[in-house]
């Protein structure tokens, strides 16, 4: 039997690309997806907690990849920090669901200085989410994609309303431009961090543009499963 990561997908439409924690190909080992059906975005990114059967759900698919091989388990959205816990007690294996996990870390390799923060929606990132995260409001400089019409309809819409296929290019130069004017806004930041798990694709035009380092939940796959 071969050992893979797990991928605890959302139940989504959209296209999953190159870098997207939800296409197999963007781990760094092989990768198995599996989708926890009901888990519309809408109920996800929100602060706080799944409702109590999707959060069984997510432990009762986290139980199945383990049994099927799985080495470590992640997932395809930040929010889920909130059923970290859960889900990490429901296994034998590592788990991180979320990118926002490596905050301390991130924060203390780069001198306890501010991280920025990517995020599918800043409005939600509220207290709940960052308490799960360990993170203390003035240790990060945050920004939202929730009025990207082109990232928000494919990402953040219910699953029956999300586009299929992503205009990649305006996305791209959309986060680019949040990186940079939270950069510009923020000059002491020292590290970028990508909560959204769409957003890896873009790591790299970020690094460019913004002269940091950009960590994702790929990197925390590399950490758990190397």
């Amino acid at each position: 039997m071969t050992a893979f990561i797990g991928v605890l997908m959302l139940d989504t439409r959209f296209e999953r690309i190159q870098g997207d924690a939800g296409n197999p190909e963007s781990y760094h080992r092989a990768a198995r997806t599996r989708t926890i059906e009901n888990a519309d975005s809408t109920l996800i990114v929100h602060n706080g907690q799944p409702a109590p059967a999707l959060l069984a759900a997510f432990c009762d698919a986290a139980r199945s990849l383990e049994s099927e091989g799985a080495v470590a388990l992640t997932s395809t959205c930040g929010f889920l920090i909130t059923a970290q816990q859960a889900i990490a007690s429901s296994v034998r294996i590592p788990v991180m669901v979320s990118a926002l996990t490596l905050f301390p870390l991130v924060r203390a390799i780069h001198g306890e200085k501010p991280i920025g923060i990517l995020t599918a929606s800043s409005e939600q990132l509220g207290s709940k989410v960052l308490d799960a995260a360990g993170i203390v409001p003035g240790q990060a400089r945050i920004a939202g994609l929730q009025d990207v019409e082109a990232f928000a309809a494919c990402f953040l819409a219910p699953k029956q309303q999300q586009c299929i296929s992503l205009d990649r290019q305006a996305i791209e130069e959309a986060v680019v431009a949040k990186a940079t004017a939270l950069c510009h806004d923020n000059p002491e930041l020292s590290a970028i961090l990508l909560e959204c798990g769409n957003l890896p694709p873009y790591a790299e035009s970020i690094r460019t543009a913004t002269g940091k380092p950009v960590y994702s939940i790929l990197d925390g796959a590399r950490l758990i499963a190397a």
